[in-house]
């Protein structure tokens, strides 16, 4: 049973007019050196070089997690996905939770889902679906998809024709055509690429020929070419000024040249988890640079600061509003960004295959085949001892230093790092730094068993 919480919206009041639509665009596994205007010597992305020009950058943006799931829910709640009980790919999203989508239909906004959900179910009677978690209106696959997808519409699912990306912006687009002018929109367009297979391309098939890694970047700058179509919807319908469009990726990229730090894609080292990150709202903020570290745990926080909703009850929140970073007032960071991979390990979820079967079934009028993907282990709440959190790779992020806590069956290995002398965190400062050593295995630590606590239903007793 979804435990409904209290809001309290200040502006209820208002007219659309009032209030900005938002618009939150992921790419899944674009890495932070994956663009033009982030220093790729030859990644070609013109339509997010000009929104760049035109936005606030964030120079070090953190996703949540080194892998897709976790950071999609961090997103949806402002919490450490481990909170939530998606501690790696393929997990579902507890609709205990409260999401910002829910906390914005309080305030009167439409909410559409368009592209990869992975954090729940596709099925309409799933309180883990995107209509479950608060969306009016969705088009979603359970995980990646290319050409030819199978997807899920409002839960009825049907085979599309064309590429995946391509069909993602083209329903976003109908929506926002449709409904834009009627009440404030939050539509949330997560595109099924640049993913593996890599089997989309641009509008030029030649555009990397030659080059290493040309699919994965062919299927960047597809990406590149609907945040152009996007941007230019925008100004057609006259809303590009009051919109939000906020531009990030799930966790960091495949190559790790162009990683922004240490390893790739699956590691809580730097390349892992640093990602592009974007924001153009010409009303409301300057473009300018943002140098202090933020993270997608901040979205959740930071929308509801904008939209002035509070939420009765809320439970602990990891992330904070950048509101005051967006607007000119702060520079510096005062709470630490906590990480936490393969606590446990992920779960398969072939979104084609999964959603084909599902089509058949529905349309021939049979049992559903796969009934245990309705809830999966949503309501499974782990008992958790003393030493529970010595599994995986932790970090704590407290600017500049950095402290990872890697645990085996054997020992623990602690590793401090300066980001603003060392990005590549090769120098350990464990006994060089030895008092900022020790505070800092305490509060990773803290920070863990918080986790924890939350992950085994702390957070939602006597509600």
């Amino acid at each position: 049973m979804k435990y409904l919480l209290l809001f309290i919206c200040l502006f209820v009041s208002l007219h659309a007019d009032d209030r900005p639509h938002i618009i939150l665009v992921m790419a899944d596994d674009q890495g932070y050196g994956d663009c033009g205007f982030t220093g790729h010597p030859y990644v070609k992305t013109p339509n997010l070089d000009a929104m760049s020009q035109n936005s606030v950058i964030f120079d070090r943006f953190y996703a949540g997690a080194p892998v897709c799931s976790p950071t999609r829910a961090s997103v949806m709640t402002g919490r450490n996905p481990i909170r939530l009980n998606v501690p790696n790919h393929g997990h579902y999203l507890r609709p205990h939770e409260t999401t910002i989508a829910e906390a914005l239909k309080t305030n009167g906004y439409l909410t559409a889902h368009f592209g990869k959900w992975h954090i729940g179910s596709v099925q309409k009677e799933s309180p883990t679906s995107p209509g479950g978690q608060g969306f009016d209106h969705w088009l979603s696959g359970l995980n990646f998809f290319d050409r030819e997808p199978y997807l899920s519409l409002n839960g009825k699912f049907q085979q599309f024709r064309g590429q995946g990306t391509i069909i993602t912006m083209d329903h976003a687009l109908t929506h926002l055509k449709s409904h834009s002018s009627k009440q404030p929109t939050f539509t949330v367009i997560w595109f099924p690429s640049p993913h593996l297979p890599h089997r989309e391309t641009s509008s030029n098939p030649n555009l990397y020929k030659g080059k290493s890694h040309a699919p994965y970047y062919q299927e960047i700058s597809l990406i590149d070419e609907q945040v152009g179509r996007l941007r230019k919807t925008l100004r057609d319908l006259k809303i590009a000024n009051n919109t939000l469009l906020w531009y990030t990726s799930d966790n960091g990229g495949l190559v790790k040249e162009y990683s922004g730090g240490r390893e790739k894609k699956g590691s809580i080292y730097e390349g892992g988890l640093r990602v592009p990150s974007i924001i153009e709202y010409p009303s409301k903020f300057t473009p300018s640079r943002i140098a202090a570290p933020a993270s997608s745990t901040d979205i959740y926080p930071t929308l509801l600061a904008l939209t002035k909703i509070e939420i009765e009850n809320q439970p602990p929140v990891d992330g904070i509003s950048l509101l005051p970073f967006l607007t000119g007032e702060e520079s510096k960071r005062s709470k630490p960004i906590g990480f936490w991979h393969n606590f446990t390990g992920g779960q398969s979820t072939r979104s084609d295959r999964i959603i084909k079967e599902l089509m058949e079934a529905q349309q021939n009028g049979q049992p559903n085949p796969f009934p245990e993907r309705v809830l999966k282990n949503v309501n499974d709440f782990p008992k958790y001892t003393a030493n529970s959190h010595q599994s995986g790779h932790a970090a704590l992020l407290d600017w500049p230093l950095k402290i990872h806590a890697i645990y085996s069956k054997k020992k623990t290995t602690w590793e401090l790092y300066d980001l603003s002398r060392d990005p590549m965190e090769t120098k350990l400062l464990n006994e060089q730094e030895s008092k900022r050593f020790s505070r800092m295995q305490k509060q990773l630590t803290a920070w863990q068993k918080s986790v924890l606590k939350s992950h085994s239903g702390h957070d939602f007793q006597n509600r």
